[in-house]
């Protein structure tokens, strides 16, 4: 995955309302109907959530009718992850081991 991509992401992701909506999609499908009741939002700012979440490809839409459904782009979540577990953290206290002194006389 790409370092813009996972950017797009992490900027996505980094709105509460959105965060939600994608933990909503983990267990399947949903109209966007069914998402709209559990926020406190207007049906247009629903909307400019899920352009930000479809644009970034970590969600999918299907429309029906009058009626758009959502789901989550497995491909690019579990890209994400993938990326997100390629991280590592090593402690302070490892790096001053390995590093050399550099003291100032």
């Amino acid at each position: 995955m790409k370092s813009m991509d996972v950017a797009l992401i992490c900027k996505a992701l980094g709105d509460s309302n959105r965060l939600e909506i994608v933990r909503m999609l983990s267990d399947g499908e949903k109209c966007g109907c069914k998402l709209l009741e559990r926020f406190e939002i207007t049906q247009p700012t629903l909307s400019h959530h899920m352009k930000i979440l479809v644009e970034c490809g970590l969600v999918n839409v299907r429309k029906e009718g009058k009626w758009h459904h959502y789901s989550l782009n497995c491909e690019t979540l579990n890209g994400f992850k993938t990326f997100i577990d390629s991280l590592s953290c090593v402690p302070v206290s490892d790096c001053k081991e390995k590093a050399p002194s550099l003291e100032l006389y």
